[in-house]
């Protein structure tokens, strides 16, 4: 396994000597003014979360209580030539621990994905001395587009982050290039665990452009991973469409997207599966409602894999289906909310519900469906969730409650 402080470390070294070191000696004095500015304009990171998670999972005897909490702190300083340094760490820690949190060894209870860890989360250099370009060099946090198939899996005590570099420019008029190269994955799971590290060489490749019907994207994710034998090693290329128009006194969001997926690199599958999604929602006066169907292709022998992606977000909170049936899913699912902004003291108060349909794509095999509710709202530096999954397998999976009660808080 390649050594990620030592990836880090040596990136570090190469950007410290090309991008700060000093055009001339004499200049001494200005640059201490400049040193002094950076160190003046340092940002503090601070962010609290505390969140009870319940888990009421058919076959297995136990119901999980988990109560945990995460630290989040750092800083990010200003500039130096046109370089930021930023290090940030996480701190989790369970406060009732009667769940399986992967690597506890609480086999008898439901899993929450929320181990115990003190990491160092994020490190980095930013550079944007090039002309429309921002260079990030080290351990970061990457999501694209709505998380689909590259995020950091944000829901989780401890999120995703890649080490690696990362190339954004806007020189070519409205297009938008972002590439990455990614020699690491630091997964949710943490150190401890036999799965919370991936290595290999991953590129991870997304371009935009404005039409007048929305924002067009393509993008070209080729993953070479080494853990478990090359079988999260693929090669998906598709694009992307999203955009909104005024309809009546409301508007129409719409989102479609199209993917096709192969192995790639060590994968020991041969396989080609589609990815498709199409989605429209319309709003007025805070109430919203929508229509969505999303489609993970499979050949019964691989289903398509969204490896790097912010799972909980999509085909249900109950997160059966992070990893998708050789035989692919299909889902079908309508949701509506309201958002009456301010209540009292409160800000940003919504509330979403949503239903889901799901059955295989191969033989058109039941999935079950499921029912997710929400309810946020902030009070100043404080964030409030109150979330709920219900998902009834008809005879695929386990029938499974979950509930979350969430407190954020940060600056």
């Amino acid at each position: 396994m390649r050594s990620p402080i030592l990836f880090l470390g040596r990136f570090a070294a190469v950007t410290s000597i090309a991008i700060l070191a000093p055009e001339s000696f004499a200049e001494e004095a200005a640059e201490k003014s400049e040193l002094q500015k950076a160190i003046e304009a340092i940002q503090p990171i601070f962010v609290a979360r505390v969140r009870y998670e319940g888990v009421d999972q058919e076959g297995l005897s136990e119901t999980a209580d988990a109560l945990t909490y995460r630290l989040r702190a750092g800083f990010e300083t200003g500039a130096i030539s046109d370089t930021k340094f930023l290090i940030e760490f996480d701190h989790v820690e369970a406060l009732i621990d009667d769940f399986n949190s992967t690597i506890n060894g609480n086999t008898g209870f439901p899993v929450v994905a929320d181990p115990d860890v003190t990491e160092l989360n994020r490190i980095q250099l930013t550079n944007t001395s090039l002309p429309d370009t921002k260079l990030t060099f080290g351990r970061q946090r990457i999501i694209l587009d709505d998380s689909r198939f590259v995020g950091n899996v944000g829901w989780r005590q401890n999120e995703q982050t890649f080490d690696g570099v990362r190339v954004q420019n806007t020189s070519l008029g409205n297009l938008a290039l972002d590439v990455s190269y990614v020699q690491q994955i630091n997964r949710i799971f943490g150190d401890d665990s036999p799965i919370g590290r991936w290595d290999g060489d991953n590129f991870i490749i997304n371009a935009n452009h404005p039409s007048p019907i929305g924002k067009v994207t393509g993008f070209a994710y080729l993953l070479d991973i080494e853990n478990a034998g090359g079988i999260f090693s693929s090669q998906t290329i598709g694009a992307r469409l999203n955009g909104a128009q005024k309809l009546a006194d409301g508007k129409l969001s719409y989102v479609a997207s199209l993917a096709q997926q192969n192995d790639y690199g060590d994968s020991p599958f041969d396989y080609s599966a589609n990815y498709v999604l199409a989605e429209g929602t319309y709003s007025q006066n805070g109430i919203s409602a929508g229509l969505g169907y999303e489609l993970l292709g499979g050949d019964a022998q691989r289903g398509f894999q969204s490896s790097l992606a912010t799972l909980h977000k999509f085909q249900g909170w109950a997160d059966k289906f992070l990893v998708t049936p050789t035989g692919g899913i299909e889902d079908l699912y309508v949701k509506a909310g309201y958002a009456p902004g301010a209540v009292g003291p409160f800000q940003g108060t919504k509330f979403v519900a949503v239903y889901h349909d799901y059955s295989a794509d191969q033989n058109g095999g039941d999935y079950g469906s499921e029912v997710n509710l929400l309810a946020t709202t902030k009070w100043e530096s404080l964030g409030f969730t109150l979330k709920y999954a219900d998902y009834d397998s008809d005879g695929f999976a386990t029938d499974t409650n979950k509930v979350w009660i969430q407190v954020d808080f940060g600056f």
